[in-house]
């Protein structure tokens, strides 16, 4: 019997050299969509005025629509950046008619945009720095003016019609590889960033809608805009908004404010995603977070002044000891009277408030008709405790790191090398890499420690907390991926019969949980008590224990991984930072706007079912070549061949042990 010769594009499957059809769907999907934002949005901002928000807009037709104050003022040239862009939207267009194909040469395409694209944006910001360069030259300008034109050049850069076919070409690329064996390994070891990437994306496409209905375009030019002219002004708000919300990341300062916000976050996501690795759902980290702080303010407070430095130790311990005994209570009636923890750990979160204002609120309280003197609480109407012992402050990260001298601000380098050398010791050493790459990043941070990076930098609260929190990633990484006990506990979270049967105490583990996750919470109140995070080193009313509930979605988010923790919680901090600029800036768009990116963000994770199971966790490679290249099965066998195949039943499909048994005797 002759076969139908197979017509198919060679190399389609996971081992050939064209992509997959889950990596060409992907490919002509970013292609498609950098490619239409590229005639739909603005291609570059060639200036920004006084409020940052109105601006002058280049589009790929040539068009320039100035929406700003500044009307007469010299515009830089767009010739290239122009004739760039034509450039990128053929290479574009020519990957979605690959990624139709499923062409081999795909990649190439989307690597040759995502390049134009870099160039465009390195040409259009040295364009931007001439322009601010002959503005500080011109001795005609009086030193306001020099400064109002240096800031509305320095404003430009690009915008969404050169972002979209960075990231798309840049999509397209490694869509475009998906066929080839070694990058098909590596990506599959990323799959897991796939549900939180795509949620990210949605909440920000739906955000963007948002700022769409909500914000009127920003026009201080006076002239009418038209269709055209109004939707392009529309679109650069939704780009001002969001490179605003992620701004922090390319300066100093604001990263350090970031920073700061993400370090309670830290430890209420580790809180929580510890908790659910091992089955439960821990939501009293806002209880723990408060009791941690009753802790370390109590140590740091009224400990022995003879301890001195001691005191900080001391007040750690105390801050861990108490969120872990607030966060056992609910393990221990889970596992002795199988209560709910959800129920227990909202409960407990309304008793330890209770707790929190009843120390610090009043400096007396009725007991049986009589009056007792409490004297936790500071003098003066604020429910505030006194003020900390020396010895029981966090430094500074500033304080920590800094090495110049004569006044001078210089960051150690040293933190950044060993992170370096740990990082690469452990990928290239094969046995005892943990080990090795350890003592690698010690040496190598002590050498360099002394060389430092000057900075100039006002102050910043940044505390080391924050150093607390990643000494607490590193225990939850260990104990829960290289000790018998988190093998132990992330069975009980799989499936707690089958661990039972396996001799693992289910009870001892749901306790054991609970304790650490609210240890984990607890260490978070140093952070404001401790580490002067509210401008006072002391327990203060106004502590916001709501970063508790923020951690759900940091956990959510970071695949309940402490890895994923950390990043989520950089995210969450920077774009609360970049949330302050929004709002200066926008009458309609405020904070609110991180408030619905955060809830948008769990609520696509929450779903994450949107997503093919065959994205999330294809089969492997060999079946997907088999099944998209193979022949099928019996296509070389003659007819009779392939009857008496279809009629001999495979062994032991379907029958039981009886069948089996009754078979052998006949």
């Amino acid at each position: 019997m002759t076969t139908a010769p197979d017509t198919r594009p060679p190399g389609n499957g996971p081992t050939g050299a064209g992509p997959t059809g889950d990596g060409a769907r992907i490919a002509l999907i970013a292609s498609a969509v950098a490619a239409a934002g590229m005639l739909l949005f603005p291609l570059a901002t060639l200036g920004r005025g006084g409020t940052d928000a109105d601006a002058v807009l280049l589009h790929l037709g040539g068009r320039i629509l100035n929406l700003s104050s500044y009307q007469q003022v010299p515009l830089p040239p767009t010739v290239i950046i122009l004739s760039l862009g034509w450039g990128i939207l053929a290479l574009l267009i020519a990957t979605v008619i690959g990624a139709l194909r499923r062409a081999p040469w795909l990649w190439i395409t989307a690597l040759l945009a995502f390049v134009l694209a870099g160039a465009a944006v390195l040409r259009l910001d040295s364009t931007l720095n001439e322009q601010v360069g002959r503005v500080m030259a011109d001795s005609t300008l009086r030193a306001g003016a020099k400064r109002q034109l240096r800031n509305f050049y320095a404003g430009g850069g690009m915008n969404l019609g050169l972002f979209l076919p960075l990231l798309g070409s840049l999509i397209a690329v490694g869509a475009g590889l998906s066929g080839r064996a070694w990058w098909h390994e590596r990506y599959n070891r990323l799959r897991g960033l796939l549900v939180p990437v795509s949620a990210i994306s949605l909440a920000i496409a739906v955000g963007a809608v948002v700022v769409l209905v909500v914000q009127p375009a920003v026009n201080l030019s006076g002239k009418p805009l038209g269709l055209t002219g109004g939707w392009l002004a529309k679109s650069d708000l939704v780009y001002f908004v969001y490179s605003s919300l992620f701004a922090p990341i390319t300066s100093l300062n604001p990263l350090l404010d970031s920073l700061k916000l993400a370090t309670p976050l830290i430890f209420t996501g580790l809180s929580v995603a510890f908790a659910f690795r091992t089955g439960l759902f821990n939501i009293g980290a806002p209880g723990q977070l408060t009791m941690g702080a009753v802790g370390a303010m109590l140590a740091g407070v009224y400990g022995p002044p003879a301890l001195g430095w001691g005191l900080l130790p001391l007040s750690v311990f105390a801050a861990g000891l108490f969120g872990a005994l607030w966060g056992a209570i609910p393990g221990v009636l889970k596992a002795r009277f199988g209560s709910s923890e959800v129920i227990n750990t909202i409960m407990l979160n309304y008793i330890a408030s209770a707790v929190f204002i009843f120390l610090i609120g009043s400096e007396s309280f009725p007991f049986l008709g009589r009056t007792y003197q409490l004297g936790l609480k500071a003098e003066g109407f604020e429910a505030r405790s006194g003020l900390l012992q020396q010895g029981a402050r966090l430094p500074t990260m500033l304080q920590l790191l800094n090495v110049g001298s004569g006044g001078q601000t210089a960051i150690s380098i040293g933190l950044l090398v060993a992170l370096v050398a740990f990082v690469v010791v452990r990928a290239f050493v094969k046995t005892r890499r943990t080990l090795l790459a350890f003592v690698a990043a010690v040496v190598l941070g002590a050498l360099t420690w002394r060389i430092g990076i000057p900075v100039n930098i006002a102050g910043s609260q940044l505390n080391a907390s924050f150093l607390i929190a990643l000494v607490c990633v590193v225990f939850f990484g260990t104990l829960m991926w290289r000790t018998a006990t988190g093998y132990a506990l992330r069975a009980v979270g799989l499936s707690p019969k089958a661990a039972e049967y396996g001799g693992i105490s289910v009870a001892r583990g749901t306790v054991l949980a609970m304790t650490i996750a609210g240890m984990f919470a607890g260490l978070a109140g140093l952070h404001y008590v401790n580490g002067g995070a509210l401008d006072e080193y002391r327990l203060k009313g106004n502590m916001p224990v709501n970063v508790g509930f923020d951690g759900i979605a940091v956990a959510l988010m970071g695949q309940n991984t402490p890895v994923g923790v950390v990043v989520s919680s950089l995210l969450f901090g920077t774009v609360d930072t970049g949330g302050l600029e929004v709002s200066r800036q926008l009458e309609n768009v405020n904070r609110d706007i991180v408030t619905v990116l955060k809830a948008l963000i769990v609520l696509f994770i929450a779903a994450g079912g949107f997503l093919s199971r065959r994205i999330t966790d294809p089969p492997p490679p060999q079946l997907m070549a088999a099944g998209e290249s193979g022949p099928p099965p019996g296509a070389h066998l003659t007819p009779e061949q392939a009857a008496r195949e279809r009629a001999t039943p495979a062994p032991n499909v379907a029958q039981t042990s009886e069948d089996i048994t009754r078979e052998g005797g006949k």
